[in-house]
């Protein structure tokens, strides 16, 4: 009876490898077909530090693969200095962002502004404030027109330095309020650009990584099969109401990381956040879907 329990436990660990296998975006013949972002300039947008391990870890790993030639960057909008730990923090935040597949250092940015962007589970971060950053960063024209240094002309294309930008839905992952503020800070940016631009495409797609249950958060790999059926729902859809144009963005995006990739995740957050792991995040990084799985869907603004 032993002896068969352990035989059971073993098949059991093999079928999840191997089911991991087949599974991952990257590496397996069987989602090659999925939706793929290539040559864009990318922002990931996250509140703090650690951020880009713990939640978008298998996104930054997909995107930062040379052959798609994406150019990836990380805009951080505090330090994490609850803990009075900000300067450490924005180290962690390198390190791990190098360790995910980012070109340079000089690709993360972090923002100290404790008065508009304070690290707080109950501090708000006004949508103006998020917008006003964004455009200043990646929409000099809008910035300039906020300002009040240059007039708005309605018959030029909005431009930007960006095309892609990544961040948390409405939900936050975790209903975490920072997370949040990033989420309707991103969309009045996006609206913004667009305001009395009739006629114009947005030269920037938005996307917003999705909130789940706490049965799938904590499902790790396993999640992947409902994500992928979603996935490829979406894609089906798409194509047959002719939704997706030539050159257009996929609506909807899924990265499944293998198991190297995990455990990349793992050392990015392991080794580059040291400061962080404490007790509950080895749970977290372990068992945690959005370690494994990320799927991400296109604001319609």
């Amino acid at each position: 009876m032993l002896s068969l329990n352990w035989t059971s436990v073993v098949v059991g660990i093999a079928a999840i490898f191997l089911f991991w296998t087949f599974s991952a975006t990257s590496s397996s013949p069987f989602t090659r077909n999925f939706p793929r972002l290539q040559n864009k300039r990318i922002c990931l947008l996250i509140a703090h530090p650690d951020d880009e391990a713990m939640f978008f870890a298998p996104t930054v790993l997909a995107l930062t693969k040379p052959e798609l030639g994406n150019h990836l960057k990380i805009l951080c909008l505090s330090t994490g200095d609850a803990d009075g730990l900000g300067e450490t923090r924005k180290k962690e935040l390198k390190k791990s962002a190098l360790q995910l597949g980012l070109r340079d250092e000089s690709d993360v940015f972090v923002v100290d502004d404790p008065t508009r962007f304070p690290d707080s589970m109950s501090a708000h971060w006004t949508e103006d404030d998020v917008s006003s950053l964004l455009a200043s960063a990646f929409a000099p024209d809008l910035a300039a027109s906020l300002n009040g240094s240059k007039k708005a002309d309605p018959k030029k294309a909005p431009t930007a330095t960006i095309d892609v930008l990544l961040t948390f839905d409405k939900d936050g992952i975790s209903n975490h309020i920072n997370h949040r503020s990033l989420y309707h800070g991103a969309v009045h940016f996006v609206r913004s650009l667009m305001k009395d631009k009739p006629g114009f495409a947005s030269p920037i797609t938005l996307y917003t990584l999705s909130s789940t249950s706490i049965f799938r958060k904590y499902a790790g790999v396993l999640d992947a099969p409902i994500s992928m059926l979603q996935g490829a729902f979406c894609n089906v859809y798409e194509r047959l109401s002719r939704q997706k144009k030539n050159g257009s963005d996929p609506a909807r995006l899924l990265f499944v990381s293998s198991v190297n990739e995990w455990l990349t995740a793992q050392s990015a957050m392991v080794k580059g956040h040291q400061s962080q792991m404490v007790w509950f995040r080895w749970g977290w990084i372990t068992i945690g879907r959005y370690m494994t799985v990320n799927d991400l869907v296109k604001e319609k603004i």
